[in-house]
């Protein structure tokens, strides 16, 4: 569904593509937002019960967990809901209307399909920071960055950018998919030495 929002597409259902996207990139923060500010809820009950050290260790177990599912292909073992944005939206409403819920619950994060274990270590990360502040920017940076792939299709004008656009896009989700696992990686190992070596 998210790969029809592009000038072209938005052109063709009479809407303005800048409007879709900023309403889409709006939604998906205001979506990171809540998942932060309850997350951060959560988390300040458990900063009461655990300690600081065993909140990091945790942390960096979640993300070595993630970063196997990832890469090891059994992410589909993990809980998901399995049900997308609604496409019917697309036929139904205006761009700012579909641009914005779609946006909010990909922000959200729980009430679709989750695509990457990365979703869980964000979670734990606002579960485990202590604080509902710390929580929000955990949630708002998730929310901003899922709103930015809409971005991806912004040169889509025509046919011909639109199959190049298709063609290029396995390619640009491989280079994503190792990108974020080396984070997750990376974050994991960090968190475990230094917990170890306090």
């Amino acid at each position: 569904m998210l790969s029809s929002i592009h000038p072209l597409g938005e052109r063709a259902k009479g809407n303005r593509y800048g409007v879709t996207l900023a309403a889409y990139m709006l939604g998906s923060l205001a979506g990171g937002l809540v998942l932060g500010a309850a997350l951060g809820l959560a988390g300040s009950v458990l900063r009461e019960l655990i300690d600081p050290a065993f909140a990091a260790m945790t942390f960096g177990a979640v993300c070595m967990v993630a970063f196997v599912a990832d890469r090891g292909r059994w992410l589909s073992r993990l809980p998901s809901w399995h049900r997308q944005v609604n496409e019917d939206w697309l036929a139904e409403f205006r761009g700012w209307v579909y641009g914005s819920g779609f946006g909010f619950q990909l922000g959200l994060g729980v009430v679709t399909i989750i695509p990457s274990a990365i979703f869980y270590a964000v979670m734990a990360a606002g579960l485990l920071v202590g604080s509902v502040q710390g929580a929000v920017v955990i949630g708002g940076a998730f929310g901003l960055v899922r709103g930015l792939v809409l971005i991806t299709g912004r040169r889509i004008v025509d046919t011909q950018s639109l199959l190049a656009y298709h063609r290029s896009f396995q390619r640009r989700a491989r280079l994503a998919d190792t990108a974020t696992s080396t984070a997750l990686l990376v974050g994991a190992g960090t968190l475990l030495l230094s917990t170890v070596m306090a």
